[in-house]
């Protein structure tokens, strides 16, 4: 089977809310608002196909018969119709309404491409899975949801789209008089994009769309005259939140950012961005207000709906009519396109609360997250020897932001948890970075909820291997190695008859309250390595090589408790337990009642 090419149960796979009133949709010859609507360069607002026939199409033939018509057409897209060759944007002429007939409608493995053309609209379609396996940055192929090139006058409203080859949606080359509604955008790196240009021309609105479980591109704007965003809802982005770069010009009125980094940035000097209303919440960095920018209402009308209130009204209303159906619980990823997925963080997206992931074999080049509202998730490795799944990147977090700053801990790992009761079995987690060209930690790992266990899988990258800030986290039969603060926590840690193995000398452990017990300690260089740095920590009944300094601790609480092995040692600067004390330092007692 050709990669990618078959997604078995991805049309069940997409998660998105089921509206109770959905939003229902306007005709197609309704006039868009915003941007789109203005009378503008020999165009009399955005009307689409209205001039013209509607038809009805359930097929690639019919719908590039009419999309690519000199006529004006209103084409009703019936069911889903899967794009050859792979990856295909279908090309749209000027005077078309694209428009999905009732629930169900789709665009899967590929998407539209309008190039030069004016007066279109795409509406109340779903738009998804051309992902190249593999290639997460989009450096491969440009399979976008949809691409304009000089395109103006332009309604995208009431969409989905995930999972695309590249960007969800890029607005491109001077294209002007664009309008983005009531779209959701999920599960993928880079979301919405605008510019390509030097020119400072772009005019677009963006109104109550919901961007959610992507990385970047929040969305990325570039040179525009006038960037409109409001009433917006961005949750759960990896890596920052809506940018204006260049000598763009932005205004963002009462959106709502949540789990956003970074959520609002000026990129570059001559960038200019006002704020009014907005709502941050777990979003921290930057949150940047810098120049005029521009009036809106001297362009068009429009009315603002409360901040606070603007995640309900999008999460009910933003999408196509109908919603989606429900995900299975059990989800497969290949990267062979025999499975449900063919990248990690794109089955974790679709997965419902309690669902089981299950990875074939493959080395999955990505940076997943599991977003705070995956709760008790099982992602595990199909063989059960975690060296057939690898999860990898090379981001440390040290290194440069392009907009500024570093990336830090959280942000550079390559896969994080934020939800609670999360198992992993049978993975590798690797963080790639050359410590040569970006030196500093490379977490594997972070995690951020509470009950997130972890049973024979791998921990690799260089220093702060595994950065554990939830409230509790349990590690069975694991190998950990890198070369310096192997575990650094905030919380509460066991590692239970685990591997740690340190690659250079440094600490083990940093931070937090972490028992090691049945585990076994290796390094290479004698008496080089310090147990613990700080924080509250015990290993007992564990084997330390010959790696382990003669006074291993730092400053902290730290005891140990019958270890044995050339790096073991009872004197008077390695604090024992008693058999009393031992009784309490278990994984029961300081799982404090959860039984992983």
């Amino acid at each position: 089977m050709r990669a990618a090419t078959v997604l078995a149960l991805a049309g069940a796979l997409i998660l998105a809310p089921l509206p109770a009133q959905a939003q229902a949709q306007p005709p197609a010859a309704q006039r868009a608002d915003g941007f789109a609507g203005l009378d503008a360069l020999g165009v009399a607002g955005t009307t689409g196909g209205a001039a013209g026939p509607t038809v009805t199409v359930d097929n690639q033939a019919d719908l590039e018969r009419y999309a690519t018509a000199a006529e004006p057409y209103v084409i009703k897209v019936r069911g889903s119709i899967a794009v050859e060759p792979y990856g295909k944007e279908i090309a749209v002429a000027s005077g078309k309404s694209i428009v999905g007939a009732g629930a169900g409608a789709e665009i899967v493995h590929g998407g539209f491409f309008l190039n030069g053309v004016h007066n279109v609209i795409i509406r109340n379609l779903t738009i998804r899975d051309s992902y190249v396996p593999g290639d997460w940055d989009g450096k491969t192929k440009d399979y976008d949801g949809i691409q304009m090139d000089g395109a103006h006058h332009v309604w995208i409203d009431h969409n989905h789209f995930t999972r695309t080859g590249d960007g969800l949606l890029d607005i491109r080359k001077d294209s002007d008089y664009v309008t983005v509604s009531w779209n959701v955008f999920s599960d993928h790196n880079k979301a919405v994009g605008v510019g390509w240009t030097p020119n400072v021309v772009t005019k677009v609105t963006f109104h109550h769309n919901w961007i959610r479980g992507t990385h970047q591109r929040n969305a990325s704007i570039d040179n525009t005259e006038a960037a409109h965003w409001y009433n917006n809802f961005v949750q759960d982005t990896a890596m920052y939140g809506t940018m204006i770069r260049g000598g763009g010009r932005l205004v963002v009125e009462n959106s709502y950012y949540q789990g956003v980094p970074d959520p609002v940035v000026a990129k570059d000097p001559a960038s200019q961005v006002v704020q009014r209303g907005n709502v941050l919440r777990g979003s921290p960095g930057r949150s940047d207000s810098v120049g005029e920018a521009f009036d809106p209402s001297a362009y068009y009308a429009y009315d603002l709906d409360p901040a606070e209130r603007v995640p309900g009204i999008v999460t009910r209303g933003a999408g196509p009519l109908g919603g989606q159906r429900p995900a299975p619980r059990r989800i497969t990823v290949a990267l062979d396109g025999s499975g449900d997925f063919a990248s990690l963080q794109a089955a974790v997206g679709a997965a419902p609360p309690g669902a089981v992931i299950t990875v074939a074999p493959g080395v999955y080049r990505e940076m997943p997250r599991v977003w705070a509202g995956r709760t008790d998730l099982t992602i595990r490795g199909a063989t059960g020897d975690p060296a057939d799944v690898v999860v990898t990147y090379d981001l440390s977090a040290d290194a440069a932001k392009f907009y500024g700053g570093t990336w830090g801990t959280a942000q550079s790992a390559t896969l994080a948890v934020l939800a609670d009761g999360v198992t992993v079995e049978d993975i590798t987690l690797q963080n790639a970075a050359d410590e040569a060209v970006s030196p500093g930690p490379a977490p594997a790992v972070r995690t951020g909820g509470d009950r997130t266990a972890f049973e024979g899988t791998r921990f690799l990258g260089d220093g702060g291997v595994y950065q554990a800030d939830g409230r509790r986290a349990y590690l069975r039969g694991c190998y950990v190695e890198g070369d310096a603060d192997l575990v650094r926590s905030t919380g509460v840690t066991v590692l239970d008859g685990c591997t740690l193995r340190s690659a250079g000398p440094g600490n083990v452990l940093a931070g937090g309250t972490v028992l090691v017990t049945g585990g076994r300690l290796e390094g290479d260089t004698a008496r080089s390595v310090t147990l613990g740095s700080s924080g509250a920590a015990v290993v007992r009944d564990s084997w330390l090589g010959a790696h382990v300094k003669d006074d291993p601790w730092g400053e902290g609480r730290f005891a140990e408790y019958r270890n044995t092995g050339p790096g073991a040692a009872v004197t008077e600067l390695r604090p024992q337990l008693t058999d009393a004390q031992a009784a309490r330092h278990t994984a029961e007692r300081y799982l404090a009642g959860w039984r992983p």
